[in-house]
């Protein structure tokens, strides 16, 4: 029988079902691991705080012990209950880690993240199995910019993309009613290479003067003509103009709009009040100056990873259940795997659990598809919308005067 501990750890930016997936992987180790399945079984079920750079530290606790009450609880509560990092490995940091496994006898190791972080579970695993030690490495899918390569969508985007268009419009309904003294507003989302958070703005447009009118993504170079050539076309037609913006959008020859130059220690460029500037900013400061009105701009930061009030059921369902597969894959035997969400349908909306090798997942992005992206506008297609809207959910109803 194969047999010892479970550790669990999470990385990188919150979401506000990260717990949800946690939640799932505990409850799949107490149901199958502890009972035994498959001539496996798991012992106790630890958690590393602060990832692996509190594994290093030896900060682990028993998460077996927790009350049942307290387990079910992370499925709604934001943020990440284990704490998190953002600590690139180094080469002489494998033996000691390594050396830790052993003491602590885990066999079976699951990592809740995104890019870096299955970059993390892959390169243990890899050292692992290298020195001969039987390991079995499972990564959890998780970010709101819903980058992560090979996975239809991540579990934490659906939320954060329901608060973007919530307060997109929100904010564009106080932007229209405001009109005579502030003739535009800028929002700017997360995500550092992929537009998939500012185009889920555009499920808050119902009529065509609705916000947002203009949607700027980091899979398209910012020119700037062409931008203020779309700004006056709202404000002649609507006499305001909404924007939204992805934190990392970029001029042609790759320079961000927002001047950063800030990076963390995987070497990506950090935005908004980290680097002590921000894309809406500078837009904001391009359009007074261009047109010489009166505006302003929301930078939302962490809000829109740790809103659990505006969580989806379906993105806390699906995130708990990428942790019990990733539980129900290592007591099959798999290593070495992400698991993955690939949708069968539209209407009605479906999905199937599947996997994909962490080396690949690690290296790989996922922008925006060429045929979400209007070629004639700042904007998303209805294609892009088509994709969108199962996972934002229906938007509220808001009654007009005029």
């Amino acid at each position: 029988m194969f047999q010892g501990n479970a550790i669990i750890g999470q990385s990188g930016g919150p979401t506000s079902v990260i717990n949800s997936s946690l939640c799932g992987v505990i409850q799949g180790c107490m149901k199958w691991g502890q009972n035994g399945q498959n001539d496996c079984q798991i012992n106790k079920i630890l958690g590393m705080q602060y990832g692996i750079q509190g594994f290093m530290q030896d900060q682990i606790i028993d998460l077996g012990q927790k009350p049942s009450e307290t387990i079910e609880g992370l499925k709604r509560t934001p943020s990440s209950g284990l704490g998190s990092c953002r600590y690139k490995l180094k080469d002489e940091d494998f033996a000691p880690i390594l050396e830790k496994l052993k003491q602590n006898n885990i066999r079976y190791y699951f990592l809740i993240g995104g890019n870096d972080t299955m970059d993390t579970i892959h390169r243990i695993e890899a050292y692992c199995q290298k020195e001969g030690y039987d390991l079995r490495g499972i990564g959890i899918p998780k970010t709101v910019d819903n980058d992560l390569f090979a996975t239809d969508h991540t579990p934490g985007f659906p939320s954060a993309a329901r608060y973007v268009a919530l307060s997109v419009k929100q904010a564009g309904m106080l932007a229209r009613d405001m009109k005579k003294v502030d003739q535009y507003v800028i929002f700017q989302t997360v995500g550092r290479s992929a537009g998939w958070l500012p185009a889920a703005a555009a499920c808050a447009k119902e009529t065509e003067d609705d916000a947002p009118h203009i949607i700027l993504l980091p899979e398209r170079p910012f020119i700037k003509e062409q931008f203020f050539k779309e700004v006056k076309n709202a404000y002649d037609r609507w006499g305001w103009v909404s924007i939204v913006c992805g934190e990392g959008v970029c001029y042609a020859n790759g320079k961000p709009i927002s001047a950063s130059e800030v990076a963390d220690n995987f070497s990506n460029v950090e935005f908004g009040a980290m680097a002590g500037t921000s894309a809406a900013m500078m837009l904001h400061r391009m359009i007074a100056n261009e047109f010489g009105w009166r505006g302003e701009f929301q930078v939302t930061e962490s809000l829109q990873m740790s809103a659990a009030d505006r969580a989806t059921d379906l993105d806390i369902q699906e995130a708990w259940q990428c942790g019990q597969r990733a539980v129900e894959l290592a007591l099959e035997g798999k290593s070495g795997v992400m698991v993955t969400m690939n949708r069968r349908s539209n209407d009605p909306y479906q999905i199937e659990f599947g996997t994909a090798p962490l080396a690949e997942v690690a290296l790989g992005e996922k922008p925006m598809p060429d045929d979400f992206i209007c070629n004639d506008r700042l904007y998303v297609t209805e294609s892009c919308l088509d994709y969108l809207r199962p996972l934002v959910g229906p938007m509220p109803h808001y009654v007009r005067l005029y």
